[in-house]
């Protein structure tokens, strides 16, 4: 083979393996869209979730009369740990 032939056959060959890592890389993004789609739905049903629970620590503050201290910080825990799970689907949507 003469030197261009060996050079056009190194492009072609370099051109076949982009190609390649080009579908790798689309296939890979498509995941990724996929898992996005997933959180935010996620994130969206935390939200909902998040603010029926606000409503719900609304109503208990009015009948708190009503609970003892062991109940009043298992209901307190149970908040804090969804507003923690939707601020961290906040934080991701934002990156």
């Amino acid at each position: 083979m003469t030197q261009p032939e060996l050079q056009i056959k190194r492009v072609h060959e370099k051109i076949g393996l982009l190609l390649k890592q080009h579908l790798i890389l689309q296939k890979e993004n498509e995941r990724l869209r996929e898992d996005l789609k997933k959180m935010l739905i996620r994130c969206e049903d935390l939200s909902r979730e998040g603010e029926k629970f606000r409503q719900q620590a609304e109503v208990s503050k009015l009948s708190v009369n009503g609970m003892d201290g062991s109940d009043k910080k298992m209901l307190e825990k149970r908040l804090n740990q969804y507003i923690r799970e939707i601020d961290k689907c906040i934080a991701l949507l934002q990156e």
